[in-house]
């Protein structure tokens, strides 16, 4: 049975799927239409990626949900253990690297505009997209080999998915994941810093670029923001941990932030593409038009059930005319 900090990390997680899924499948919907479009940029394969990654994610919560509902024990399949895990982390990872090239892309668009607009082909988002997610992926399948490396612990019952470990598994996996933090967060972390605070300074140095430049605060803020609060202190406790040769036992807090990515990103995706920006404020324009249409057969229809219901002066004359003498 869950407790009540279970029942908050449950939450959590159901916040998280509710505002996250809806605005993902809208994105989706959005990049595959572009992309069905002569000459789609490097940028929107990019966010289509990371939208997939998203998704990805947030088709797993009810994975952590269900642990989350169980106390923090496995309650599935053992079996699904570590291909969920596998899948989670490698779908976080690929996000720090996607993160990364649309902040290179959105950079050389403006730093270089004549240049890269000749240059830019679909195919480079395709292989930049293909290295972030193998790259995140090959790493990731320390997962599966910690998780299979002592097959009499993984009949225990009760126990975590990817939680417990022996001394033996910490001793490979700590390391692993020192690297992880400083290969696939850092590094990223590093490159998107370089290439907003340059895309900033040049779009705030242009003049009359006054959406430009709202965009581009919003663009970097969001970025910075989805690293720093998302998955910043999820790899300080790979640092933590190798440190203490443990894992902390607030790793699980950690890895909820990881998830707030995914309802985070799609304010990337308003700042990043005109598309998505067309396709939010055409379906807050369709709401907008039901929403009126609605409320106004709403008021038609109590319009007609007032004229057609007797008013107090047609009762009394009604009265008076039954009680006159015929």
């Amino acid at each position: 049975m869950a407790d009540r900090y279970s029942t908050w990390i449950l939450a959590a997680y159901v916040a998280i799927f509710i505002t996250g899924l809806p605005a993902n499948l809208v994105a989706l919907r959005a990049f595959l239409r572009r992309l069905q479009q002569p000459h789609p940029a490097p940028v929107h394969i990019l966010l289509l990626s990371l939208t997939l990654a998203d998704l990805l994610l947030l088709l797993l919560l009810p994975f952590k949900m269900a642990e989350a509902a169980w106390g923090f024990a496995w309650p599935l399949p053992r079996a699904l253990c570590a291909p969920t895990a596998f899948a989670q982390y490698s779908s976080i990872y690929c996000s720090t690297g996607l993160l990364a090239a649309i902040s290179v892309e959105r950079y050389l668009g403006v730093a270089f505009p004549v240049r890269y607009k000749l240059a830019r082909r679909p195919l480079h988002g395709v292989l930049a997209a293909l290295l972030a997610c193998t790259l995140a992926c090959g790493h990731c399948t320390i997962v599966i080999v910690i998780e299979y490396v002592n097959a009499t612990q993984l009949a225990t019952a009760g126990r975590s998915c990817y939680g417990d470990f022996t001394a033996a598994q910490l001793a490979v996996l700590l390391p692993v994941r020192l690297e992880l933090g400083l290969v696939l967060f850092l590094l990223p972390l590093a490159i998107t810093a370089f290439c907003y605070w340059r895309l900033v300074r040049l779009v705030w140095g242009q003049a009359h670029a006054g959406p430009r430049r709202r965009r581009a605060a919003g663009l970097a803020v969001v970025s910075l923001l989805s690293f720093l609060l998302c998955f910043g202190p999820y790899n300080v406790s790979h640092a933590v941990g190798f440190y203490l040769h443990t894992s902390p036992p607030w790793r699980v807090d950690a890895l909820i932030f990881t998830a707030l990515n995914a309802s985070l990103d799609p304010l990337l995706f308003y700042f990043s593409s005109s598309t998505v920006r067309r396709t939010f404020w055409k379906g807050v324009k369709e709401c907008h038009r039901q929403g009126a249409s609605l409320w106004g057969c709403r008021a038609k229809e109590m319009g007609e059930a007032a004229s057609e219901s007797p008013g107090p002066g047609h009762a009394e004359a009604t009265l008076g005319s039954e009680s006159s003498p015929g």
